[in-house]
């Protein structure tokens, strides 16, 4: 239960960085945050392997840049569905969902599958 809530504060850091940097990228306050993230987790583990399946030969032929596209429709449809969480359009969500996804990416890189951080020390 540790990883679950870890990645959601990652998920939450990510899109707040996201509408830091972001013009197009607005929230209501801290609880649309919150909620925005969860909601985004959800998006994210049941309708991306979805869509990733369904459009898998657009991914292919363009050698999976449109997995961009794909993160960003998803971080849209997150935006549709929590009321305080506006994005303006296509390029605001796509940016949104590079900067979420790096954040996400270098967190990673710290946390183990339980949800620990996780220290690797190599002795010579």
């Amino acid at each position: 239960m540790p990883g679950f809530w870890v990645r959601f504060f990652i998920i939450a850091s990510g899109l707040l960085l996201a509408a830091w940097l972001v013009d197009g990228i607005h929230f209501g306050g801290v609880l649309s945050l919150l909620f925005a993230a969860l909601v985004l987790g959800m998006v994210n583990a049941v309708v991306r392997p979805i869509l990733l399946f369904l459009t898998l030969p657009i991914t292919v032929i363009t050698l999976g840049l449109f997995l961009l596209v794909l993160n960003g429709a998803m971080l849209g449809l997150a935006a549709l569905l929590v009321p305080g969480f506006v994005i303006d359009g296509f390029w605001s969500a796509l940016f949104g969902a590079i900067i979420v996804s790096l954040t996400g990416m270098v967190a990673n890189w710290f946390i183990g599958p339980e949800g620990d951080v996780e220290i690797i020390v190599t002795r010579r």
